[in-house]
């Protein structure tokens, strides 16, 4: 069996595609990050990136990330950054265990979004450790300004969370006051996508 070369999948993105060995071709392996997902044309959500997942990263054609830890980012991660142009904005939202605790900053969250739903930064990844919680969060409060059924919020922020799902996230989705950012929305499909449960 031959090694996995770089080739577009049928969803348009790279992906791992074992094709066999061609003699003398050496491409290097594209690998997506943990949880990846495309939210919207030009955002896309995930756990936090590995070495391992740089050339997937880079062809996205990114121009910000949005980083959702309070923890410095890797030096490694801000020299990728930096060799391809691409801004960090960091929202420094701790992590927490206890599946009913409340703590989650409503102000961060707010101006994370901000930074989503303004086009310049696409294309845009959003991502904290696992691609769950925080970054669950900050989905779902998007979905909400997409006008999404609570439903279908719930069932998305399920899908990533799966076991780990917390009830505080979802009550401060429910909760969220999206009103703020309505005069931000853009001139894109970003809120003219609506779902159904």
């Amino acid at each position: 069996m031959g090694r996995p070369l770089n080739r577009r999948r049928a969803d348009g993105l790279p992906g791992i595609v074992d094709i066999g060995c061609v003699a003398g071709e050496m491409e290097e392996e594209v690998a997506r990050p943990l949880n990846f997902a495309v939210v919207e044309t030009g955002v896309f959500r995930s756990g936090f990136p590995e070495a391992g997942n740089f050339s997937f990263l880079r062809s996205l054609r990114l121009r910000s990330v949005v980083y959702l830890c309070p923890e410095p980012y890797p030096e490694a991660n801000l020299e990728f950054l930096e060799d391809n142009g691409i801004g960090l904005f960091q929202f420094g939202i701790e992590g927490h265990k206890e599946p009913f605790d409340n703590n989650i900053p409503e102000e961060m969250i707010r101006e994370a979004l901000k930074v989503v739903l303004d086009v310049r930064n696409h294309p845009l990844l959003i991502h904290c450790n696992r691609g769950k919680h925080r970054t669950g969060c900050v989905v779902g409060c998007l979905r909400k300004l997409q006008k999404w059924c609570l439903s279908s919020v719930f069932d998305e922020y399920q899908r990533f969370a799966a076991a780990k799902a917390r009830v505080s996230d979802q009550r401060f989705m429910e909760l969220f006051d999206v009103t703020s950012l309505k005069h931000l929305s853009p001139p894109f499909g970003l809120l003219k996508s609506s779902a159904v449960a």
